[in-house]
């Protein structure tokens, strides 16, 4: 049996916000989706990102409800540590919540963290020398 990692689904309280910071993070995903229930955006390299609405997530299971804290963790690579930085400035310009400012870690990687709007710890990061 072959398996291979298709899609991460995420679940959003508000699809326009959560979509937005997405955007902001740096995936081109198109305009004009902030009000769909469903958005799949293709990533170039990897697997599709699946956001749904919450609303949308209750249709299928009544009883479903956003979990409270963390409930998955994304990580983001950038091409060097002062890339990490960057993004990390520019989405807390934006607005969004810092969990962690960005620090070289003891196992070779310069990251940040923030939050997605649903409280979503977002990992960006870089190694700190060059790796293939």
């Amino acid at each position: 049996m072959a398996i291979k990692l298709q899609t991460v689904g995420i679940i959003a309280a508000d699809m326009g916000k959560t979509l937005g910071f997405y955007r902001t993070l740096g995936l081109p995903i198109p305009e004009g989706l902030d009000n769909e229930f469903n958005v799949d955006y293709e990533t170039p390299d990897g697997p599709v990102m699946g956001f749904l609405t919450e609303a949308a997530a209750n249709q299928a299971v009544p009883s479903y409800t956003l979990p409270d804290g963390q409930s998955m963790s994304l990580q983001f690579r950038v091409n060097s540590p002062k890339e990490v930085d960057d993004l990390y400035t520019k989405l807390i310009a934006a607005g969004y919540e810092s969990y962690s400012v960005p620090r070289d870690a003891f196992w070779g990687q310069r990251f940040g963290r923030v939050k997605d709007p649903d409280g979503r710890i977002v990992n960006i990061y870089a190694h700190l020398t060059t790796q293939n």
